[in-house]
Parts: structure tokens; C-alpha cells; sequence
């Protein structure tokens, strides 16, 4: 299946959420992280490229807080959904938080954080969340 590349979302305009098969793992955490309103949700298509993942799904939260509650949510709709458990670090802090779900791995960011790291262009995806350079 040949999955186009989504364009992150400008802050503000709403957009639709990045292809996904449904009743997959990468659909219930596409899904949950717009219920939660993430920002800029972007997922990087990784098979056949690495063998750590499936999926990479990259997102903003406004504030550590959003940022930690997004990580908590999702792990309990993937625990909920019979996918099994999930590893969550970062989850102290809050800036930079990775759920480890398997074939899906999440990076949840405040913005300032997501644009020095800039994972986007690391794995070759673009120039990142707008006003990345």
C-alpha cells in the first residue's frame, strides 16, 4: 500500500489525520491523539526501513501537562484496545515523551522541543513542524 506523506498541520487549521488502516494500532493512536487535540501529527512510515517500528508518529501538546496526559490516555486506549502494554519514558519531565507500543513508536513534544529536535527531517521527512529550519 503506498501511503502518501501528510504535510504537518499549521498551528491552527484543523487537518485530517495521516492515513491508517482501521481497527490497527497505528489507527487507535492516530485516533487518540486527535481526540486528545495534539498538534502538527505527523506519521512516518518506517517498514522496510528500520526494523524498531512500523509506524513513527510524531506530535505536539501545547504544555508538559498536555504532553503527559496525551502519553497517559494513550497508553490506557492501547492497553483498553487489546494491543497489550506500552513503555512510556520521559513521562517526569514531560518536554520529550516516548510510548513504545511496538509497531508503533509515539514521540509526544512540547513545541519548542519537537522543533530543536527535529526527528521530521532526521528520518528524512521533510522540514519538520513549521518554523523548523
Amino acid at each position: 500500500m503506498n501511503q502518501s506523506q501528510p504535510e504537518p498541520a499549521s498551528s491552527g487549521a484543523a487537518q485530517p489525520l495521516p492515513p491508517s488502516e482501521p481497527g490497527t494500532l497505528h489507527a487507535l493512536v492516530l485516533q487518540s491523539l486527535d481526540d486528545d487535540q495534539a498538534q502538527e501529527i505527523v506519521s512516518i512510515p518506517l517498514e522496510g526501513k528500520t526494523a524498531i517500528a512500523d509506524h513513527m508518529v510524531i506530535a505536539s501538546g501545547r504544555s508538559t501537562r498536555q504532553v503527559a496526559s496525551m502519553a497517559q490516555k494513550l497508553a490506557e486506549r492501547i492497553k483498553q484496545g487489546g494491543f497489550g502494554h506500552v513503555r512510556i519514558e520521559g513521562l517526569p519531565a514531560a518536554d520529550w515523551v516516548l510510548v513504545d507500543a511496538g509497531d508503533v513508536v509515539v514521540h509526544l513534544f512540547r513545541p519548542e522541543v519537537r522543533t530543536f529536535y527535529n526527528l521530521e527531517r532526521m528520518w528524512g521527512f521533510g522540514d519538520g513542524p513549521s518554523g523548523a529550519a
